[in-house]
């Protein structure tokens, strides 16, 4: 739990040994930090609501990650968007540029967040980061190897069994029911839609870069938490 918090937050916290066992398990409670984080942007929210409390949590939790899951999507749009094999790919993704695919995503997935977090119960900002984070359970469950020999990516992949990415998935949906007041089916339908999204993105991913990455990780973050929230805010709406 404390190498979760010191990966996925600026928390000053210590770790000294990191090793794959850690890891291992850094990654299957990732989504307790990711609750943690939902209830500030919550509590935010409740002083400051509309659309100026979303862009003011999209650049508090911005800080409060160091901005890690948002370089991750961009330097994996980039490699996504570039032409030639994998390996050129991931050297547009080591490059750590801003080109216009990344641009892009930056502003797509941001705005969407922003907007929607203005707009969805406080219940569906907490489900959704914690559904982010748990993004990373399918990412590196077994049978999805690391793209690089080294990296984030190398140390966790393949480490999560597949029960753990469903286990989140089912107890996800199960608390997602009364995040929409007015449709109960409607928040578990964002976590279904979102890990349907997360399937496709990983299985793309695997074909492109032929494995994983950090990089990948933030990715998978950032679009699930985004979906989460779009599909809340326009059952609520």
């Amino acid at each position: 739990m404390l190498l979760a918090f010191s990966w996925l937050t600026v928390l000053p916290i210590r770790v000294d040994h990191v090793d794959a066992r850690a890891g291992r398990r850094a990654i299957a409670v990732a989504p307790v930090v990711g609750a943690v984080l939902g209830l500030l942007v919550a509590a935010v929210l409740q002083g400051v609501p509309g659309l100026l409390g979303g862009f003011l949590c999209v650049g508090l939790v911005a800080l409060a990650t160091r901005g890690m899951h948002l370089d991750g999507l961009a330097d994996t749009a980039d490699g996504l968007g570039c032409y030639g094999p994998p390996e050129r790919a991931l050297a547009v993704m080591k490059e750590g540029g801003v080109g216009a695919f990344a641009v892009v995503a930056l502003i797509v997935v941001l705005g969407l967040q922003a907007v929607s977090l203005g707009s969805v119960h406080w219940g569906a900002v907490v489900v959704a980061f914690a559904a982010g984070r748990a993004a990373f359970s399918w990412c590196c469950r077994h049978g999805v190897p690391a793209a690089r020999p080294s990296g984030l990516g190398a140390l966790v992949a393949g480490s999560q069994p597949v029960y753990a990415p469903v286990g989140w998935l089912v107890f996800l949906g199960a608390v997602a029911i009364p995040v929409v007041p007015s449709r109960l089916w409607a928040g578990p339908l964002a976590v279904v839609v979102a890990a349907a999204v997360l399937v496709a993105f990983v299985a793309h991913v695997r074909r492109r870069l032929g494995g994983i990455t950090g990089d990948v990780l933030g990715a998978a973050c950032e679009l699930t938490v985004t979906v989460v929230l779009v599909v809340c805010a326009l059952a609520s709406s």
